[in-house]
C-alpha cells in the first residue's frame, strides 16, 4: 500500500530501490563497443546494438581506468564489482585470487537490511556453467561476498533455475500453505542444531544463537509478507545442458523472469548475475560458436564478436523483462532498479583493463541520468592499443551507485583502487 501522495510506502518507507549486478566475461572489442559520439546524442555501437529497446535506460561509461594493483589475466577485471585490488593463492593451482573487500551488490544489501529487512537479502544466479578450469579462488567463482575485509563470506551463485525458484517461492512441505513451509522448514533446521550443542564450544554455541537470532527474525518477517503477492509457477527449465548446447537466452530469460518476480514481491531488492563467467569456456553454440568463447576472444574471431553480441542481448533481454512488470506505484521495475555491468577485462585478447567499459541499466527512481548519456573519460584512436589512454577510476561509478542506497557513504575500496568520489556526471 502507498502513502495518500503516491511517493512512499503506507508506513512512511521509501518505495523499494533495486540493484543487479551482471557479469560477462573475456572482455570486448573495444574498437567495435564503444560508441563514436558522446554525451547525449551518442548512438548504439555494433556489439551494443542488442541494447537499442532499452537505450533511454542506459548509461555507459568508457575510458575508465581500472586501478587494480596486481595483473595476472581476467581477475584483476573483478575489481570493477569492489574497488579492492585481490590477493593472490599461491597455495591454489592455475590463476588463483581471493576478493579482499565485499562487492558492491553487498554493500547495498548492508544499507538496505540497516532500513528494512526483506525476506531474502540478496540473491546469487548464474547462466552459463562453464567457466574457467584454469582459474581458482572466489575471484574467479563467485560475484558476490559479503562481510568486512579479512572475514568476507564467498556467495556462490546457482545455475538451476528450480533451485533459484525454491529459495525465492518454494513449497518445502504438502498440506500446508507457503509461508507456513518456509517457517517448518527453519524450525526443522534449528531442531537439528540444537542436538549439536552439546559437542560444540563456547564460542561456537555463541555463533549458534546469533544464527538462532537470525532464522527468529527471519520468520517474523515472512510471516508479515503480503498475501496479494501471487506466486509464479515453478520453472521447468534445469539448465543441465553440456557445454556447446546450452539455451542461454532461454535460462537467462527464466532467471530474469524470477528475478523481476522477486522485485515485485519484495522478496529481495538485490540481485547479482554471472552470465559467462571469469575467463569463461562456454562454447556458445546459439551463434554457431565451435571454440570456446576464451579461445575466441584470444583469436579476436567473428565467432568472440558474436559472444559479445549475445551477452548484450541476454543484458537487454533481462532489462526489458523489468520494463514490461509493473512496480507498486505504477511505474515499472526498470525504472526502480539500478543494473550495474562489467566484465572480467577490456580486451579479450590482451586481458587489458584499460578503459574497461561499465553498462548502467535502469535510473534508481531517478537517480541515474535519463535518457541515459555516453560518458568518456578520454577519447582514443585506437581504443584496442595496448597504449589506450584510459583516466579517472572506474570505482567512481561503484560510489556513485552506492549513494544511491546510502547517501552518507564515504568511500568504496581500498588502496589504489579506492573512491571517495562518485562520477557525478551520470547522475541526473
Amino acid at each position: 500500500m502507498l502513502a495518500s501522495s503516491g511517493t512512499a510506502l503506507a508506513n512512511g518507507e521509501a518505495l523499494p530501490l533495486r540493484l543487479i549486478t551482471y557479469l560477462w566475461g573475456n572482455g570486448v572489442m573495444l574498437d567495435r563497443f564503444e560508441p563514436a559520439q558522446v554525451g547525449e546524442q551518442w548512438q548504439l555501437s555494433e556489439q551494443l546494438a542488442p541494447l537499442a529497446p532499452v537505450k533511454d535506460y542506459v548509461n555507459l561509461c568508457t575510458g575508465l581506468l581500472n586501478r587494480c594493483e596486481e595483473l595476472i589475466a581476467h581477475h584483476e577485471g573483478m575489481t570493477g564489482f569492489n574497488g579492492y585490488t585481490f590477493q593472490l593463492r599461491p597455495d591454489l593451482p592455475g590463476f588463483a585470487s581471493d576478493y579482499t573487500g565485499p562487492t558492491i551488490d553487498q554493500l547495498v544489501a548492508d544499507a538496505i537490511a540497516a532500513r528494512v529487512q526483506t525476506v531474502v537479502r540478496s540473491i546469487q544466479v548464474q547462466v552459463s556453467k562453464f567457466a574457467s578450469p584454469a582459474d581458482n579462488g572466489t575471484t574467479a567463482e563467485v560475484l558476490s561476498v559479503r562481510g568486512q575485509p579479512g572475514a568476507l563470506i564467498p556467495l556462490p551463485p546457482r545455475t538451476n533455475p528450480v533451485e533459484i525458484w525454491n529459495t525465492l517461492f518454494g513449497e518445502f512441505l504438502p498440506g500446508i500453505d507457503n509461508r507456513e513451509r518456509r517457517l517448518s522448514i527453519l524450525d526443522y533446521v534449528k531442531d537439528d542444531a540444537d542436538r549439536l550443542r552439546g559437542q560444540l564450544g563456547t564460542v561456537d554455541n555463541q555463533r549458534l544463537d546469533a544464527h538462532f537470532q537470525a532464522i527468529a527474525e527471519l520468520e517474523q518477517r515472512i510471516s508479515a509478507l503480503p498475501p496479494s503477492c501471487e506466486l509464479p509457477s515453478p520453472p521447468t527449465e534445469t539448465n543441465a545442458a553440456v557445454n556447446g548446447q546450452e539455451q542461454l537466452l532461454e535460462v537467462n530469460q527464466v532467471m530474469a523472469d524470477l528475478l523481476a518476480m522477486a522485485f515485485r514481491c519484495d522478496i529481495t531488492r538485490v540481485a547479482s548475475m554471472i552470465f559467462l563467467g571469469l575467463s569463461s569456456e562456454a562454447v556458445l553454440g546459439e551463434v554457431g560458436a565451435t571454440g570456446t568463447h576464451h579461445i575466441n576472444s584470444h583469436g579476436a574471431n567473428e565467432e568472440y564478436h558474436l559472444g559479445i553480441v549475445l551477452a548484450m542481448q541476454a543484458l537487454s533481454d533481462l532489462m526489458q523483462t523489468l520494463e514490461a512488470v509493473e512496480d507498486f506505484d505504477g511505474s515499472n521495475l526498470l525504472d526502480s532498479t539500478i543494473l550495474y555491468a562489467t566484465s572480467d577485462c577490456a580486451i579479450g585478447w590482451s586481458h587489458s583493463v584499460r578503459r574497461q567499459p561499465i553498462i548502467l541499466g535502469g535510473h534508481g527512481r531517478g537517480y541515474l541520468r535519463y535518457p541515459g548519456i555516453h560518458y568518456q573519460a578520454v577519447p582514443a584512436a585506437d581504443p584496442n592499443a595496448n597504449d589506450a589512454p584510459s583516466e579517472g577510476n572506474m570505482s567512481d561509478v561503484l560510489l556513485a551507485c552506492l549513494r544511491a542506497f546510502d547517501p552518507e557513504a564515504e568511500s568504496v575500496g581500498a588502496g589504489a583502487p579506492r573512491s571517495q568520489t562518485p562520477l557525478v556526471d551520470i547522475l541526473a
